[in-house]
Order: C-alpha cells, then sequence, then structure tokens
C-alpha cells in the first residue's frame, strides 16, 4: 500500500470510470491522437491499446492506495448531486468487494485490446470496434463504481449496446441471430429491474446504496422487499446467467469474436452477480431471505445442467463446438457463485466473490485459447480438431496444448489454483447457511454442488484428451505454437491464477471484512 490523498484517489477512480469514454471519442476522430502507425487502422488500434493501458495503471495505482487496513469503508468517494428532483447523485466509491472487480476489468479489457492489435477480428473499420471497446470498458468500470442505483441501472444498460455490436458486426457464423438474442433477453430482464430499483428508491425516499445499504432494509416493510427481490433478481439473473434464464448465453459465445467472448465471460457476467451482492443482501435483506432456497436451487441445477452439456458436446461424434462448451461451462460455475450467495454467510458469500474473480481470469484464457486455436485451424468443432491435430496438440503445439490443459485444470477447481477456492467456500457455506435458512435444504444443495465438481472434472478431462493427448500423425499440417504476442495477453490471467490459487488470503483478505460488514447492516 503506498499513502495516496484523496483527492487523488478521487480523481483516479473518475478517470477510470470516464476515461475509457473520453477513449471511445477520441477514437472516432478523424486522426485519433493516440501513438502514430503505419496507417490510419494500426493508429486507432494502438490508441486502443494505451487508452486502455492507461486506465489499467490508474486501476492499479488505485488499489495500491487503496487503505487495506478499512476496505469494509468506502474509498475514494465522490458524491455530487446530479437530479435534485429525484435524488439522484453521483455518487462514485470502491470497497473491498468492487475494487477486485475494478481491476480486473481494466486488466482484461487491456489484453483484449493488446491481442486485437495484433489479431484483429475480421469485420468493418477498427475505428467503431475500438470505440465500442472502450465504451463497453467504461460501462463494466462504471457497475462497479457507482454508489446509486439509478446510476448503477444506466452503467448495467450501458454495455449492452457496444456487445451487441461486437457480436453483430465483428462475430462468426450466426452472430445477427446470436446478437439480437443477448440483446433480447438483456433488455427484458433491465426493464423488469427497472422496476425493482424504483420501488426501492420511492419507498425507501432515497436511491443512494450506502444509505439504503446501513438501513438494511428497515425503511422497508417485507412485501415490498419480496416485490423488489423478485424483480431486480429476474434482471441479475439474466445477467448472470442463472439456469433457466441462460439460453442466449451459448449463442451469443459461439458467434462473437475472441475478445467478445473474453469479455462476456470475463466481467460482464459478474455484473448480475456483483448486483445481488451489492443491492439485494444488505438493502432487502428480508425479502432475500425468502428467497435465497429457491435461488440455490435453481443455482445447483445450473450447475449439473452446464456440466452434463459441456459432457453431451464433449463426446465423440456429437459435433460439439468448443467454444459453446466453455460457453455452458460457464453457466455451471456460475452456479456456484449464486449457491454462495444464496447462504448469505460470509464464508459462501466470500467464495462466491473469490469464484467470480477466478472465473474471469480462467474462461477468460480458456476464450483466449479458443480463439487462437480458431485462428489457426479455422474451426472449433472438437471432431475437426481431432483430425487436424490428431488429437496431438500436445506434440504438434507443445506450449499451446500445455496453456490449454492448464486452463482446463484451473477451470475443473485443481487444488493451488484459483478455481478451488470459491467453489470449495462456496459449498461450505451452504454446509452450515445463515440461520434464517433450511440447513437440511442446504444441505442438499451442497451434495449436488460437490456432484457437479466431478461432472466438471470428466467433461474438462475428455477435452484435453481429445484435443491434446495423442501420436503426431505423419501427414500432419504444421500449427504453430504460442507467438510473442500471445504470450504477452495470456501470462498475466496465468500468473494471477497460480497467485490466488497458492495465496487466496490476497483477495479474502480484501473481500471478507467488507462482506462482514455488509452482512452485519450494510456499509460505511
Amino acid at each position: 500500500m503506498i499513502d495516496i490523498n484523496e483527492s487523488v484517489m478521487q480523481f483516479l477512480l473518475a478517470f477510470v470510470v470516464v476515461g475509457p469514454l473520453l477513449g471511445a471519442a477520441a477514437a472516432l476522430l478523424p486522426a485519433p491522437p493516440g501513438l502514430k502507425g503505419k496507417s490510419p487502422e494500426q493508429a486507432v488500434l494502438r490508441h486502443g491499446v494505451t487508452v486502455t493501458g492507461a486506465v489499467l495503471i490508474a486501476a492499479i495505482v488505485l488499489a495500491l492506495g487503496f487503505d487495506h487496513d478499512q476496505p469494509s469503508k468506502m474509498q475514494a468517494s465522490t458524491d455530487i448531486s446530479w437530479i435534485p428532483a429525484l435524488d439522484v447523485r453521483i455518487h462514485l466509491g470502491i470497497d473491498g468487494i468492487s475494487l477486485p472487480l475494478l481491476v480486473l476489468t481494466a486488466l482484461l479489457t487491456f489484453l483484449c485490446a493488446l491481442y486485437s492489435y495484433f489479431k484483429m477480428p475480421s469485420g468493418p473499420s477498427p475505428k467503431a470496434f475500438v470505440a465500442l471497446l472502450l465504451v463497453l470498458e467504461s460501462g463494466t468500470l462504471a457497475t462497479f463504481a457507482v454508489l446509486d442505483l439509478l446510476l448503477f441501472f444506466l452503467a448495467f444498460e450501458m454495455v449492452l449496446i457496444p456487445m451487441y455490436f461486437l457480436i453483430a458486426r465483428w462475430g462468426g457464423e450466426g452472430r445477427a441471430e446470436a446478437a439480437w438474442k443477448f440483446i433480447l433477453y438483456t433488455l427484458l430482464g433491465s426493464v423488469v429491474m427497472l422496476l425493482g430499483l424504483l420501488l426501492i428508491g420511492i419507498k425507501a425516499g432515497t436511491f443512494d446504496m450506502v444509505a439504503l445499504a446501513t438501513d438494511n432494509g428497515r425503511s422497508l416493510t417485507a412485501s415490498v422487499q419480496v416485490i423488489a427481490v423478485l424483480a431486480i433478481g429476474i434482471g441479475l439473473a439474466v445477467k448472470t446467467p442463472m439456469w433457466p434464464l441462460h439460453s442466449w448465453l451459448p449463442d451469443a459465445h459461439t458467434a462473437a469474436p475472441t475478445v467478445g467472448s473474453v469479455l462476456l465471460a470475463g466481467v460482464l457476467l459478474k455484473m448480475g452477480t456483483y448486483g445481488f451482492v451489492r443491492i439485494l443482501l444488505p438493502i432487502t435483506p428480508d425479502g432475500f431471505t425468502d428467497f435465497a432456497p429457491y435461488l440455490a436451487a435453481f443455482a445447483v441445477v445450473g450447475i449439473i445442467y452446464g456440466s452434463l452439456a459441456c459432457l453431451a458436446l464433449a463426446k465423440r461424434g456429437a459435433k460439439g463446438d468448443l467454444k459453446r462448451l466453455i460457453a455452458y461451462s460457464s453457466v455451471g460455475h456460475m452456479g456456484f457463485v449464486l449457491l454462495g450467495i444464496a447462504t448469505m454467510t460470509p464464508t459462501g458469500v466470500n467464495g462466491a466473490l473469490f469464484a467470480n474473480i477466478a472465473h474471469g481470469l480462467i474462461t477468460g484464457l480458456l476464450f483466449f485459447l479458443v480463439g487462437a486455436l480458431k485462428d489457426r485451424t479455422g474451426t472449433t468443432d472438437l471432431d475437426a480438431l481431432a483430425e487436424q491435430t490428431g488429437a496431438a496438440l500436445y506434440g504438434k503445439a507443445p506450449r499451446f496444448g500445455g496453456l490449454l490443459a492448464f486452463g482446463a485444470v484451473a477451470s475443473l477447481g485443481l487444488p493451488g489454483l484459483a478455481g478451488f477456492w470459491g467453489e470449495m467456500l462456496a459449498l461450505f457455506g451452504a454446509f452450515q447457511p445463515a440461520a434464517e435458512l433450511s440447513r437440511p435444504a442446504f444441505l442438499t444443495f451442497m451434495a449436488i454442488g460437490a456432484f457437479g465438481t466431478l461432472l466438471t472434472a470428466a467433461y474438462l478431462l475428455v477435452v484435453v484428451r481429445r484435443v491434446c493427448m495423442g501420436a503426431v500423425p505423419q501427414d500432419a499440417p504444421k500449427l504453430a505454437d504460442v507467438q510473442s504476442y500471445e504470450y504477452a495477453a495470456w501470462t498475466p490471467l496465468v500468473a494471477l491464477t497460480v497467485v490466488a490459487g497458492l495465496w487466496p488470503k490476497t483477495l479474502l483478505g480484501l473481500t471478507d471484512p467488507a462482506v462482514q460488514q455488509l452482512l452485519a447492516g450494510g456499509t460505511r
């Protein structure tokens, strides 16, 4: 930790949120003020790397200046009246819950911009691509930084349009249908969520999330809390995505360009689970208690469903698409996050927050690898890949095969890697849920979730065996191994997966005090 003046911290947080928007506007200028390149297209791609790099540096400095002795306290706060008639304020701040998500978003967006500089997805002008990428980053960062319900909704919605166009204009086969499905599902969920947010703000007399969390639902009747949890929960569940509201996700991931899939899985899905923790748990605790068993039930169904879908796709002759398989795996992994939140315990919620970060790192790496594999082979179909590589990725491109195996074992929750701790803590939380919840029911959920971890290991090991393990055919075409720019984009994700797995206290030390304070009655 370094000692940074509070006003500097406020500026850094404001820059992290607004900087990408300014960069997006600059990218659309006739001559973007980024670093010069050999062509206008190269110059604008360098501009994207420069802006996202500056935002990442600001986020890291923000993390270094964060007071780690008081992670439950809102820091770098800015509170300015915006719409007095509605008591809507431009209220920004970070604590131990939001800071890791803020840094993860800045990191993944920078890595995506860097990767795109060397491997721009085929499609229209890079100007629009870079601008949309930066608008997407700004909306996601704002979601984790704002402390006003209406601002949260605006930021939550801000990411939909850029992601829609990234899929529709730079995606692959079936991109138009997938993009429409994505926007329709998420918009319909958001309309219902807005009604719930307005209900809370009108009944409580304020939209300020800190004040509402401190009040801890005392100004809201039980019926208002139940209605608000149902309405807001539907909108958040669509974005998470929770079974059975997940059906937009596989199509979106399959059609999206590589960087679109990385950001969709790495950060956009986290917006939904973050809303459960930041809004519903502290602001509507009584209403959330009523719905927690149902949330846990949907979560474990999602764990089993996602794993079985992946097993079906991994079978030989099933025409399984590797991108689609990883997308279905996200349904299962996010099920563990929802299970941890549903326990309403510090152990479970900390596990959910840890699993959020781990999923962003590991699944982001897997989508990078699958995208690069498609660039090399022209396909992500498992049967076609097995034919082209002879199921011998280890022999043809050993470093590439090693990274794919690393991502798979990290995703299945191997102890010592980041994927292990979140799922384990979520299951421990279900073993001893909050006193108001039925322990026999949650013990059942825990057993089902534990069985899901076995299914996860099964399908991921099948994938590794089918793609990586085998003798190299003599007539097999050459396959390029990991390139230098790929090392630059992927190494941070590998390193952080190992660090978070070996030293979980690095993350849990931030989240635990904030979670304890949140469950005890809000934030300070």
